[in-house]
């Protein structure tokens, strides 16, 4: 049984535009999967706005051929590739070391990265690729950066998830079956890693409470992107009337990416104090499914991604 996927918006928080980003000259900011997409854009467009940006990706052709980019559209030199594959944990400590080797402030950490409905396969540590990729390894790569991010506050941290969160299980995160390969669909391991992404940054934003670091999570929208690369591989002869289905209701990356540059910069984030929020396109305020407030769940999660991070690194 799925939950219900919850829509209603409460509250439209702002016209936020890509124009309205603040200066950001003297902050230094982190995305993830940032060589396309989204994460092309948000880094683009902080970068064009003076921070000093690191696309953290595991491609490092394609980064640098972004970087280049970058650079060009906006004039700023200070954009760096940061190798990091998030199916690694080895990579995660790795990529988060060498951050804090630089000895650098930390002010924006938007964890775009992620896969999506590919076919049953495990991570290099034995986890199920979705979990592993979309939750697991932004959740390490966060804990990692932490200090520096709570050193460098005020500073926000954005997760992105999906509205397909909400296409889970009626327990939400099915942690004895994440491994099982005949449990779910793609579909359904992707909407669980998504709720994953939620559920931290209900349970981040929980133990942030007295410091000034704003946890957020973003639903982007239909946005097209490589995303939906996967789907052949997994929905094989259905992967094409899908695509040409949901192409029909996408949205270019400009637009995906609004929502995370807005609370990545907006003033309105810490004026408002707006943390542990769940944001639709278009930034509006909304509300999860009823798993993704589950607090019980988001420590249950906390929990169980800690034990299996030191399980799978002492192993």
């Amino acid at each position: 049984m799925k939950e219900r996927i919850m829509v209603g918006i409460f509250k439209t928080s702002t016209n936020f535009k890509i124009n309205d980003i603040p200066e950001l000259q003297g902050k230094i900011a982190i995305v993830t999967g940032a060589n396309t997409g989204i994460g092309f854009i948000t880094a683009r467009e902080l970068a064009r706005k003076n921070a000093h940006v690191f696309l953290a990706c595991r491609n490092k052709t394609k980064s640098e051929k972004a970087i280049d980019e970058i650079k060009q559209v906006t004039g700023n030199d200070k954009v760096e590739y940061l190798p990091l594959d998030l199916s690694s944990l080895k990579s995660v400590q790795e990529a988060a070391e060498l951050f804090l080797d630089r000895k650098l402030p930390l002010h924006i950490l938007v964890n775009n990265a992620g896969i999506m409905c590919t076919p049953f396969t495990l991570t290099e540590d034995g986890i199920q690729d979705q979990f592993g990729t979309n939750h697991i390894g932004h959740f390490l790569f966060t804990i990692k950066l932490l200090p520096t991010i709570e050193a460098s506050a005020p500073s926000r941290i954005i997760n992105l998830s999906s509205m397909a969160h909400g296409l889970v299980p009626k327990c939400g995160i099915d942690f004895e079956n994440i491994n099982n390969p005949n449990a779910y669909s793609p579909l359904s391991r992707y909407s669980q890693s998504k709720l994953a992404n939620i559920l931290f940054s209900l349970e981040l934003n929980k133990r942030l409470a007295d410091k000034e670091v704003y946890v957020n999570s973003v639903h982007p929208g239909l946005v097209r992107t490589e995303l939906f690369r996967n789907l052949k591989d997994s929905m094989g002869f259905l992967a094409k009337p899908i695509n040409i289905m949901v192409g029909l209701f996408m949205t270019p990356a400009e637009e995906g990416a609004i929502a995370s540059l807005y609370c990545a910069t907006s003033p309105e984030i810490i004026e408002k104090s707006l943390r542990g929020k769940y944001f639709l396109p278009g930034c509006k305020l909304s509300k999860p499914g009823k798993s993704g407030i589950d607090e019980i769940l988001a420590l249950k999660l906390w929990e169980y991604s800690e034990e299996l991070i030191n399980k799978k690194l002492n192993s």
